[in-house]
């Protein structure tokens, strides 16, 4: 009876583990390509969150509508005419997940609710420790990490940026679109 116990648990646990499959995904922008690590181990609703939303076609003419150099550029919420792009469910925040807000990782963006996030994303551009979780605070959920097309995160970091829309400033003059979003 033991063996058989122990055999369900190690099949069990196999099967889950295979469940948790990492994801590459590519994001086709108007100034290049990020290919992006998505650490289902670490962030698995956050990561199943965004596949579906790839799955979609949500991000699709969606921009990159908030850039602020040396600090992280953020989409998913509008498209190009600064529409917002419909409400999703949201998700629990995995911020406390080992991994942290570092350059060339993704996380997800939110309110000052920390449960809030749903669709928008952000790419650090430099190490910004400042958005783990601390004691008694939320942090920002990393999800995943780019693994080629940094330079084009950073070309799109650069961008002259001022007010539009709703926003009274670091919206891109020149629109970054997100052409498209694909699993590889």
């Amino acid at each position: 009876m033991k063996i058989l116990m122990i055999s369900i648990i190690l099949i069990t646990s196999n099967l889950y583990s295979q469940s948790l499959k990492d994801q590459i995904i590519i994001i086709e922008t108007s100034e290049g390509s990020i290919t992006i690590h998505l650490d289902m181990k670490r962030a698995p609703i956050t990561v199943n969150n965004f596949i579906d939303l790839v799955e979609s076609d949500y991000f699709n003419g969606s921009i990159f509508h908030r850039v602020i150099e040396n600090f992280m550029i953020q989409g998913g919420g509008f498209d190009s005419e600064m529409n917002d792009l419909e409400s999703l469910k949201t998700i629990p925040n995995e911020s406390g997940n080992g991994l942290s807000n570092l350059r060339g990782t993704i996380a997800m963006a939110r309110t000052s609710d920390p449960h809030s996030a749903n669709a928008q994303f952000f790419i650090n551009t430099k190490d910004n420790r400042s958005l783990n979780p601390k004691s008694g605070r939320w942090g920002y959920a990393v999800f995943g990490s780019v693994i080629e097309g940094m330079d084009v995160v950073d070309k799109i970091s650069k961008k002259r940026t001022g007010p539009k829309g709703r926003f009274m400033s670091d919206v891109p003059i020149e629109t970054v679109l997100i052409k498209n979003i694909s699993i590889e």
